[in-house]
């Protein structure tokens, strides 16, 4: 919670007044005793009714007062709740964003939509209940106690001995329930990710008809969750009968020794009884208030943790240049060069193992070789999603790491291997990368796309609604709206990452003939599974475990290269292969 602290610094007014009202409302609900011992001990003894009455009014006072006190408490406290939260959900949303591929597998998606909803939302209140409670509740017990003696030292025995065993009370629960809440916490997290996975995966589940099974996997993780919540609630029902007992067997000790006092005349009267039992009853509720805020400071500790863990968290690629560097055009420069590159996602083995090729401006080159071979991981090093381990990449002679991220990757359109659309118009999705496209422009890519056939058949055009994830397209409509959007602000580098698998033959042909004629001066590069995707690229690029196993032509790779041959006999015969 410390490391928290940062986002409270424009709060500091409202951190320091909101607690200050509570206290002042905790010094008048104090003085309450008091007054009610003086209207029995003045008022009704000598039946006096203007000063029942101006008491009275006094009372009242001091209740709006108090009132008025704790509702300027409750308005600074909301305030800075919620400035605090909206700060650290913004600043973990940035954080994430700047957080390369590798750190954002490891932390993983569900984990991180709970950290910025759940864990801050935690942080958020406990910060509103701490400024509303965490000064009031011990200065009330405190006070009572001091109050209690300037009434009658030897009574307020009773409630030093009543507030102990209240503490001990409460330390033992705590400290029992405290470990049971933290594995609430993670039961928690595991029903919001079965959740989240039948959710997303529920056309998977039917398809499989898994339904009872998942049924069955939710069922059991409720279950346990019930169980545990069962044993901490156990615990914690304990809490108010031991506490409620302690209280009012003092209640029954204050009346029985108060009493003996007033008869005997030992300095005591009928009020001082009343405002000791008040006074008891206050170190009642506050003790109650503590407990709960034990509590929400357990469960809020493990939510800080959880998001600290996150801000700890330094991305492994890192923007080392914030300046554009200069290039010069140089036909003889390589616009693609990979040299020995190597690159692991952990401590296992490389997941590329020695790559060194060369991509000249202009040329089509495709990407082929088995699944699990390290094709998607060889491009996603260039936009440098991920850094090589060893090894240099350059783009036009300069290395891809002197590149601000911005200019390395605004001449770059990509195109991954899971179609993503977002929310909102066709026209929306296509002016991700530049709002000022104009809707020629984005008919012309749509058009090379091959995906204008179908967009002009919808009744609104280019402004046609796309749902969440483009699930009201089909999957082959969906990756050429992406090629689409990629094209629309014409890249220097175009990647498609097996963006055809979804396209029949007589669509991929169609568009490989658009692509070629109207990104002549645009280099592309196909990841693809199918050799007839690549059959005509300028340079191919076979790989095979991780390791560059050929590159060439498809006329030489088919004649010299055994894995590359394998391939395409396997998708073709002998004759096509050879067309």
């Amino acid at each position: 919670m410390f490391k928290l602290r940062r986002f409270l610094k424009d709060y500091k007014k409202e951190c320091i007044i909101g607690p200050l009202c509570k206290l002042f409302e905790a010094i008048l609900e104090l003085l309450v005793p008091i007054v009610m011992a003086n209207i029995i001990d003045i008022g009704v003894k000598n039946s006096d009714t203007g000063y029942i009455l101006k008491m009275g009014g006094v009372l009242v006072l001091l209740a709006a007062v108090g009132l008025l006190s704790a509702l300027v408490c409750q308005y600074l406290a909301s305030k800075a709740s919620q400035g605090v939260g909206t700060k650290i959900r913004r600043e973990l949303f940035s954080h994430i964003n700047s957080l390369s591929h590798a750190e954002l597998d490891r932390l993983g998606t569900p984990s991180l939509i709970t950290r910025i909803t759940y864990d801050t939302n935690q942080v958020q209140q406990t910060v509103a209940m701490g400024i509303r409670l965490l000064t009031r509740a011990p200065f009330i017990v405190i006070g009572a106690i001091i109050m209690a003696m300037t009434i009658n030292a030897e009574m307020s025995v009773i409630f030093l001995i009543a507030a102990i065993l209240i503490a001990v009370t409460l330390y033992i629960i705590m400290t029992k329930s405290i470990p049971i809440f933290s594995k609430m916490q993670k039961k928690l997290d595991k029903i919001g990710l079965i959740c989240r996975e039948n959710l997303s995966g529920n056309r998977v589940i039917r398809a499989f008809s898994k339904q009872n099974t998942e049924k069955e996997r939710i069922a059991k993780s409720t279950e346990e969750l019930t169980k545990t919540s069962i044993r901490v609630s156990r615990l914690s029902a304990l809490l108010n009968p031991v506490t409620y007992a302690v209280t009012n067997i003092a209640i029954i000790a204050i009346i029985w020794f108060g009493a003996g006092n007033v008869n005997d005349g030992r300095g005591m009267l009928s009020g001082d009884i009343i405002a000791l039992v008040n006074y008891m009853t206050q170190i009642l509720l506050a003790m109650i208030v503590v407990a709960n805020l034990v509590v929400l400071l357990t469960k809020t500790s493990a939510s800080a943790a959880r998001i600290n863990e996150v801000f700890e968290t330094m991305p492994s690629v890192i923007e080392k240049n914030q300046n554009n560097i200069i290039l010069r055009e140089n036909s003889s420069i390589p616009k693609i060069e990979y040299k020995n590159v190597f690159f692991s996602y952990g401590e296992g083995d490389d997941e590329l193992e020695d790559i060194s090729f060369k991509i000249m401006n202009g040329q089509t080159v495709g990407i082929i070789g088995g699944t699990g071979c390290g094709k998607s991981t060889l491009i996603n090093l260039i936009p440098r999603f991920y850094d090589v381990t060893s090894g240099d990449i350059c783009i036009d002679g300069k290395n891809v790491k002197e590149y601000p991220f911005l200019q390395l990757r605004s001449q770059i359109g990509i195109v991954p291997q899971q179609s993503v659309l977002f929310k909102g118009t066709i026209k929306e999705n296509m002016k991700w990368k530049n709002k000022n496209i104009s809707d020629n422009d984005i008919i012309k890519a749509l058009k090379t796309a091959q995906a204008y056939e179908f967009v002009e058949k919808l009744p609104r055009g280019i402004d046609s609604f796309v749902e969440q994830g483009g699930k009201n397209f089909s999957g082959g409509q969906r990756q050429r709206l992406c090629i689409a959007r990629a094209l629309t602000d014409n890249p220097k580098l175009l990647i498609l990452d097996d963006s055809f698998s979804a396209l029949d033959f007589a669509t991929d042909a169609a568009l490989r003939k658009a692509l070629k004629k109207n990104t002549s001066e645009m280099t592309v590069i196909i990841v693809t599974q199918r050799c007839s995707t690549i059959k005509d690229a300028d340079l191919i690029l076979v790989l095979d475990n991780g390791k560059l196993a050929d590159q060439g032509t498809h006329e030489y790779l088919f004649n010299n290269c055994e894995i590359y041959r394998e391939i395409c006999l396997s998708q073709l015969n002998e004759k096509e292969a050879k067309q």
